[in-house]
Order: C-alpha cells, then sequence, then structure tokens
C-alpha cells in the first residue's frame, strides 16, 4: 500500500525521500522493525485478552519435568504472528505481485486451520481438536493452490540463457540482454530468456540445477503431464512441513526461534534468487518478479522473534496450532515459490528430525508389537525434545541446543549454492 502511495507522490509532486520505496532492501528492513514492534507492543495486549477469557493451555500429563506449571498459559498467540505478517505486508509489499498473492494466502489459510482446531481444543473442550481429515485436507488444498500457481500462472518464471532455452524448445515469454560477471575479467553481456519452466535448485550436483521435465522425459513420460508429479510432491511436502512445524511446537521458545533461524536463510536465499548479479554469479536460478518474497521472508523474520520475546522460557503464551501451522505454511510457500524445495530437509533439518522421530517410534512400535507381542520404543519418548526432557535436561538447554543446530543447518543450506 505504502509503495504505491510514495511510488504515485514521486510521481506527481516529485517528494524528496519517495523513492526509497523503490528499493527492496529498504522495504524489507523496514518491514522487519514494524513486525517486530507490532509483536512486541500488540503482543501484550493479545496476551492480556486471552488471559481475561481465559484460553488457557490443558496440559496432558506426560510425566515430564516442570509440565504441571505450564497448565494455565494462554494459547492461541499465533494469532500475534499473523497479525505481525499480515500488516506490515499490506504496507510495504507489492499487493498485485502474485508471489505476495500466494504468501498471504498461505498465511492466512493455514493459520485459519490453526485456529478452528485451536478453538476446539478450548472451547469445545475437545482435545483431539479439528479432526486430521479435515487438517489434511486443508493442506492438501494449499499444495495444490501452490502447485497451480507454479505450473500454471504466467508471471512465474525463471530466466536462463536464450541458447539455452532455444536449444531445449522451453516457452520463451521475453528476451533481455544482461551483464554477467566473471571474476578477474570485464563483464560479459548475454541474452536471456524468461520460460515457463519448471527448473529448481539441486544441491551437490554439477549445473546445481533439476529441470522435472527432463526427470519426466527420463521416467519416460510426457513432459505435458508433469502436474501429476507436481502437484502430489508439492501436496506432500507441504503437509510434511507443516505437520514438522506443528510438531516441534512442544518446548518454550522451540518452533519460534527455530523458525526465526529459518527466516533468516530464507530471506537470504530470496534474497539471492531475486538479484540477477548475484544469482549469475552464483550460477543459481534466478526468479524474475520474485524480489516481494524478500520483504514476506524478512517481516516473516520480524513477526517470530517479536514473538519469540513473549514465547522463550518461562513463555508467556503459546502459539498453538494457530501459529504453528501459519509458521509451517509460510516456510514451505517461500521455499517452493523460492525453487529451493529440495533444500528443505536441510534448512528445515529441525522440523524434519522431529517429524522423523515420531514416525520411527510409531512405526517400531507397531512393527514390534506385532512381531514379539509388545510394543518397544526407540526414544523414551516422542517427538525428539521429549526424549531429551525424559533424560532430565532442562527444557530451556534443550531448546538452545536445537537452536545451535538449526544454525549450523542454516548456514549449510547456504553454503550449497556455491558446491558442486
Amino acid at each position: 500500500m505504502l509503495y504505491y502511495i510514495f511510488q504515485f507522490l514521486e510521481k506527481q509532486f516529485n517528494l524528496p525521500g519517495a523513492g526509497l520505496f523503490q528499493y527492496i532492501t529498504f522495504r524489507a528492513g523496514s518491514g522487519i522493525i514494524l513486525a517486530l514492534l507490532i509483536s512486541i507492543l500488540v503482543g501484550n495486549k493479545i496476551i492480556s485478552s486471552l488471559k481475561r477469557m481465559q484460553i488457557g493451555e490443558t496440559v496432558r500429563d506426560l510425566g515430564l519435568d516442570g509440565q504441571k506449571i505450564k497448565e494455565g498459559t494462554p494459547t492461541m498467540g499465533g494469532i500475534i504472528i499473523i497479525i505481525s505478517v499480515i500488516i506490515p505486508t499490506l504496507l510495504f509489499a507489492k499487493l498485485d505481485n502474485i508471489y505476495t498473492i500466494i504468501l498471504i494466502f498461505s498465511t492466512l489459510w493455514m493459520g485459519a486451520i490453526g485456529f478452528v482446531d485451536d478453538y476446539i481444543k478450548v472451547f469445545k473442550k475437545n482435545k483431539q481438536g479439528l479432526k486430521a481429515k479435515f487438517k489434511i485436507l486443508g493442506q492438501v488444498i494449499l499444495g495444490a493452490v501452490i502447485g497451480i500457481v507454479m505450473l500454471y500462472h504466467p508471471d512465474v518464471l525463471v530466466r536462463v540463457p536464450k541458447a539455452v532455452a532455444e536449444s531445449n524448445g522451453y516457452n520463451i515469454t521475453k528476451v533481455v540482454k544482461t551483464n554477467v560477471p566473471n571474476i578477474n575479467e570485464p563483464m560479459k553481456v548475454r541474452e536471456m530468456a524468461y520460460v515457463k519452466n519448471y527448473l529448481t535448485n539441486m544441491p551437490f550436483v554439477s549445473g546445481n540445477e533439476l529441470n522435472y521435465e527432463d526427470f519426466m522425459e527420463w521416467m519416460g513420460f510426457d513432459p505435458k503431464w508433469l502436474f501429476l508429479l507436481m502437484i502430489p510432491l508439492i501436496i506432500f511436502i507441504v503437509t510434511a512441513v507443516t505437520n514438522g512445524s506443528n510438531l516441534t511446537d512442544g518446548l518454550d521458545g522451540l518452533a519460534s526461534g527455530s523458525s526465526s533461524i529459518i527466516a533468516v536463510g530464507l530471506v537470504i536465499l530470496a534474497y539471492v534468487s531475486s538479484n540477477t548479479i548475484i544469482a549469475d554469479y552464483l550460477n543459481i536460478v534466478y526468479i524474475p518478479y520474485s524480489e516481494e518474497t524478500v520483504v514476506f521472508a524478512a517481516i516473516f523474520l520480524g513477526a517470530t522473534a517479536g514473538f519469540l520475546w513473549f514465547n522463550s522460557f518461562p513463555a508467556r503464551v503459546f502459539m498453538g496450532d494457530t501459529g504453528s501451522l501459519a509458521i509451517g505454511g509460510i516456510i514451505v510457500a517461500l521455499s517452493i515459490l523460492l525453487r529451493k524445495e529440495l533444500l528443505i530437509p536441510i534448512l528445515c533439518g529441525v522440523f524434519f528430525i522431529e517429524s522423523l522421530s515420531v514416525v520411527l517410534q510409531v512405526s517400531y512400535f507397531k512393527i514390534t508389537k506385532r512381531f514379539f507381542g509388545e510394543g518397544r520404543r526407540i526414544f523414551l519418548m516422542s517427538p525428539l525434545h521429549h526424549h531429551f526432557q525424559k533424560q532430565d535436561i532442562h527444557e530451556a538447554k534443550i531448546v538452545v541446543r536445537f537452536w545451535i543446530i538449526g544454525i549450523i543447518l542454516t548456514l549449510l543450506t547456504i553454503i550449497t549454492l556455491k558446491i558442486r
């Protein structure tokens, strides 16, 4: 909104300073600050309102140290994150950009599913919350929407050398000339083509790219059936990440802190993918019109960091499914839109490990019960953070260690951009 207002003021009245809103770095930086301030200032009022409405957490007795102390702590605090993301986005992002539209939709859609789940738990006194089939349906719908947009929206493009586009028969929508930087050599001018193609970044391989259409041909299928691969794949990724985020939300500050660390990685990935010079230098996929993802990712960072102000140990508020599902939706949408979905197991490694611990625990229990007559466990308790709690490690120490692991994984994710 402010982008359009100041653009108008600059054109009509040549207002000094109005041109700042043309810069991604200015809007991203302003977005972080505003999101952080909204989280902290509005957060206090929302927490007070949740207390007055007696919207408190009901804690099941799992035999964990310090668990019952959390009884009655306000939940549904994810509302703070959603408000802190949406308001700065409406102010600082280009609202007609398809990437902005999908990210807003992902936030509100998964946040609404989480809100309904929390509402049933708190007000209907049903500990099961929203039935699993409805949660899965919501995740499937989000995955399908993102998949359809990625495959068919005219503004969702990638840029490749014109010669490559012509030799591979890509659908060229635009041709531009650009300066390509070379180390210790003068800049070279190359013709580049904007094409409608599903290229994605693939770490640890030569070229750092994977063309899903080539993969379809290798499998013996016509590339025109690409949607039969991509939409189910994206639905699976959306479901996995949102569930992983939900499972990670079990200790004070664990999900919000881990998400803040992931958000730093997403800001960097968004910036390099939307900057033609850096993308050419790193030899990664340049994504036209995706610069608004930088603004959104930065705002997401500010919102989660601000929420951590209240959610760190001892937590004054829990995000609930309202927050954990919204966070998962934002992270997975950004990763897919930036064509970094193959980096998710590294970038979201904490979510991945938490989810894997549950899958292994449940599977091993069922298998051993079938063959030995009694179920056995790999971990003392799952998700993994509860396993460490059972070892009498203080939850604050567990959370900090998970944050350290998250920082290492985020750095590794960034490093993969240059590993071939």
